[in-house]
Formats: structure tokens, sequence, C-alpha cells
């Protein structure tokens, strides 16, 4: 038994979704004329509106993805989601971030460490490393006096 009453695990019951209400302030305001504010209740229904979106999208994706017999749901299944429940209009904006998030995925494998850089050894690294602090500590020292 968990500690909500009757909840005994697996995903939690639909009441228990959110998102972060300061995040969401921050798009609203963002979006927003200057001039214009948006009410504490707005930004609760639009929350709620967001959380069921969510469901909906990943339900259909879902859906698409079982058809298909597959386990995970793909950036692919979302797509055809949003185009099956007739959102097409998002999804040139979906695939361009998910190109360039790809882009960036491919960009971090590429960056390779100072380390493997460097061509050089864990010990000479260190060894190197010691030389400098000995050079730093002689710089300061012959300035105190």
């Amino acid at each position: 038994m968990s500690d909500r009453e009757g909840h005994t695990g697996g995903p939690p019951p639909d009441d228990d979704l959110s998102l972060p209400k300061a995040t969401v302030a921050k798009m609203i305001a963002e979006l927003l004329p200057n001039d214009i504010v948006c009410a504490k209740e707005t930004r609760d229904l639009v929350i709620e509106c967001c959380v069921e979106f969510i469901h909906l999208l990943s339900s259909e994706a879902n859906e698409i993805c079982e058809q298909e017999s597959k386990k995970t749901i793909a950036p692919e299944h979302i797509i055809a989601a949003l185009k099956r429940l007739g959102f097409d209009s998002f999804t040139t904006e979906v695939e361009d971030v998910l190109k360039d998030h790809k882009q960036q995925q491919k960009d971090r494998e590429k960056k390779v460490s100072k380390l493997e850089q460097s061509g050089m050894t864990e010990e000479e690294l260190l060894e190197a490393q010691q030389k400098l602090f000995a050079q730093s500590r002689a710089i300061y020292e012959s300035t105190q006096r």
C-alpha cells in the first residue's frame, strides 16, 4: 500500500499529474504583451489543458506503437499521433525540433574529452599538473617577499 489510500503503485491517478507552475507561468508571460497579465486560475486552466493534451497525444502514440508491434514509443509515433488527431500544423515544427535534438546529440558524441585530446596518459597529465602547481607556487612565493 502506498501513502495514498487505495493507490497501490503503478502510474499515479490523473489528478496527481501536473506541470511545473513556475515554468508554465514564465512561458505564458513570455508570450503575452507586457501590459497583459494572466490570472492564477487561467494559468491553472492552461496547465490542465496541457496535461490533457499530453495524455491524449501519448495515448494515441501508444496505440500507433502497439499497432506496429513496437514496445517503445518513438518520435515518429508522436508525429503520426499529431496527424491522426488533426494537429497536422504542428508536425513541421515538431520535426524541426527533433532534427535539432538529433544534431545536438551527434555534436555531444563527437566532443572528445581534454584527456583524450591531449594524447597523454593520466599519469603524464598529473605530472604536468604538479609542475604547473610548483611554478605557480614559486611565482607566488617570489612576489610575497
